[in-house]
């Protein structure tokens, strides 16, 4: 398996494999090939694909605002799970961090996503309780 920097020309597979992946919120405008390049293009250095034998099996993004690093998006192919794919991808985006000076990290999970849940709780990210997350769609297409 190689762990490698995501490039816009993975996107038909990135996105193959998000849609199939149970508990995972796809936005239209966002999570387009447009809007993901524009991602990439403001984080080049902390989004991560694993790949093997020439095919994608995991992803992850993240994009920092300076202070704070924010994970979006992780992503494993149910076949190749339970295998570190996962873990590698987070150390990659840790180390990435750091490179960048950022000191912390953090993520949404729908509460409804007993997979992902369970993953990020084993490998050490905290379930915040005092906090209220909340959100406003400014653009009535991204659905």
């Amino acid at each position: 398996m190689k762990i490698r920097l995501m490039e816009i020309e993975d996107y038909a597979e990135v996105h193959r494999l998000w849609t199939n992946t149970n508990g995972m919120g796809m936005r239209s405008l966002d999570d387009s090939v447009k809007g993901i390049e524009k991602f990439l293009k403001r984080n080049p250095t902390t989004n991560f694909i694993a790949e093997e034998n020439h095919k994608i099996i995991g992803v992850i993004l993240c994009g920092n605002d300076g202070r704070r690093g924010y994970i979006y998006h992780t992503a494993v192919d149910s076949n190749y799970r339970r295998r570190g794919v996962g873990k590698q991808l987070v150390d990659a985006i840790i180390n990435a961090l750091r490179e960048e000076d950022i000191n912390k990290v953090a993520l949404v999970v729908f509460a409804t996503n007993e997979t992902g849940n369970n993953f990020w709780q084993k490998i050490g990210f905290n379930k915040r309780e005092d906090i209220i997350y909340r959100n406003l769609s400014i653009n009535e297409k991204n659905i």
